[in-house]
Parts: structure tokens; C-alpha cells; sequence
């Protein structure tokens, strides 16, 4: 499992002083670059060597709301790795409380900027052998 925490900011709350629930995809997002770059494959390098990771569908499930200025503690983990596509699931908790926020997953595939699908077994076989370890840590 890899962790991401980030404070909840003022503009992200709605008019009941929770944070909206959009931004909880916004926070997956945020969270699975910073996983990327924790498996030592920054994104941008990714890009920078013509792989784009698409995001194929997003679901968020809220538990217990998220207030301004609390810390969500996102943990996230990658399952159902196979060359080509992948899956990350989310689990998030106030790092005040300890309560439980949020749970969710995102799918996604590798593909070259004009959106052909990827193997990157073949093509990166260095990025593959990090996607097999991460999920390997589930």
C-alpha cells in the first residue's frame, strides 16, 4: 500500500463546510501521480516517453465527510496489473479523527498520445517489473 495526505483547503468546502465531493476525485488523481513517482515512474517521464495513462472510469463511495483544514489520509494500492491495464483502489481517513472518508477505485490503460494501447512488458520492461512489485503489495 502507498500513502498521500493532504489538508483539505477552504475553497474545496461547500456551503455546509465539508469538502465537496468532486474533490475527492480530484484528491485520487493527486494521489496516484504522487504514486507514480513513488514507484520511481514520474509522470511526466512517462509522458516525456510517449505513454499517457487514461483514466477508463472512476467511482467514490463517502463514508464520513472531510472538513476544511482536516487531512485526508489517502491510502491506494494497484490490483488487476496486466501489461496494459490496471486498476488503483482508494481507501481515506481523517488523519484528525481517524474516521473513515472515503473508499473508491479508478481504472485505467497505457496508451501512446493518439490513444493506441500499450504493452508495457514489451516496450518498458522496467515500468512493468514496478507495476508487478506495487501490486504485489496489495
Amino acid at each position: 500500500m502507498f500513502t498521500f495526505e493532504r489538508a483539505a483547503k477552504y475553497y474545496e468546502t461547500d456551503q455546509m463546510g465539508i469538502v465537496h465531493h468532486s474533490n475527492y476525485i480530484r484528491w485520487f488523481e493527486e494521489a496516484r501521480i504522487d504514486l507514480l513517482g513513488q514507484l520511481g515512474l514520474p509522470y511526466r517521464m512517462m509522458e516525456e516517453n510517449g505513454i499517457l495513462i487514461p483514466v477508463l472510469g472512476v467511482s467514490c463511495t463517502y463514508k464520513h465527510p472531510i472538513r476544511f483544514d482536516e487531512t485526508i489520509v489517502l491510502e491506494l494500492g494497484i490490483r488487476n496489473y496486466n501489461g496494459v491495464r490496471f486498476e488503483v483502489v482508494y481507501t481515506g481517513h481523517s488523519k484528525e479523527t481517524g474516521l473513515l472518508s472515503c473508499t473508491g477505485t479508478s481504472q485505467h490503460c497505457f496508451t501512446t498520445p493518439d490513444l493506441k494501447p500499450v504493452r508495457i512488458k514489451q516496450r518498458f520492461p522496467e515500468w512493468h517489473e514496478a507495476f508487478i512489485r506495487a501490486s504485489a503489495n496489495q
